[in-house]
C-alpha cells in the first residue's frame, strides 16, 4: 500500500481508475512551501519548492502494481522522478520534475483534465487560476 499525492491531471477521478483501477482516494491535502507550475514541452504539471506556497491536491492509496503504470504515464525516472514527503506520519510518494525548464503553458485538453480533477477533489479552482497567471503571455 502507497500513498501517493496528485495535484495534475492524476486528480481527475475516472481517469485515475482507468489508469489505476484498485486505487482509493482518500481526501484532499496540502502541500506547504510549494509551487504549482506548467513546464516541459508538454506543459505538464510539475511543483517546486517556494516557501510560503501551497499545492492542493489528492491522496490516493495504489498498489505496487498502480504504481508502476503511472512510472510508465509519468515517464519515470526521465520527465519525473519520485519525491517523497510525510504527511500526518504517512509516507507520501509524488512525482516531481527533475529538470525545471521554462514555463510553458498545459494544452486546453490537459488543462480540463485537470478542472474536472480540482472539481472531482472538490480542490479551490481559484488556486489553479493563481498557478496559471504567470504563464498568460506565454505561447504553447
Amino acid at each position: 500500500m502507497i500513498y501517493y499525492f496528485a495535484y495534475g491531471s492524476n486528480l481527475h477521478h475516472l481517469q485515475m481508475k482507468r489508469r489505476c483501477p484498485k486505487c482509493k482516494f482518500i481526501k484532499k491535502i496540502t502541500l506547504k512551501n510549494y509551487n504549482l507550475t506548467f513546464r516541459s514541452k508538454y506543459g505538464a504539471a510539475d511543483i517546486e519548492k517556494k516557501i510560503g506556497k501551497k499545492v492542493f491536491g489528492a491522496m490516493y492509496i495504489i498498489s505496487k502494481a498502480a504504481e508502476k503504470r503511472l512510472d510508465i504515464y509519468e515517464d519515470y525516472p526521465f520527465l519525473y522522478k519520485k519525491m517523497y514527503f510525510k504527511y500526518k506520519n504517512k509516507k507520501v510518494m509524488t512525482y516531481i520534475m527533475p529538470k525545471k525548464t521554462k514555463l510553458v503553458p498545459p494544452s486546453v485538453r490537459y488543462l480540463n483534465v485537470i478542472k474536472q480533477g480540482y472539481k472531482d477533489c472538490k480542490l479551490n479552482m481559484k488556486s489553479l487560476n493563481i498557478a496559471l497567471m504567470p504563464l498568460k503571455h506565454l505561447r504553447r
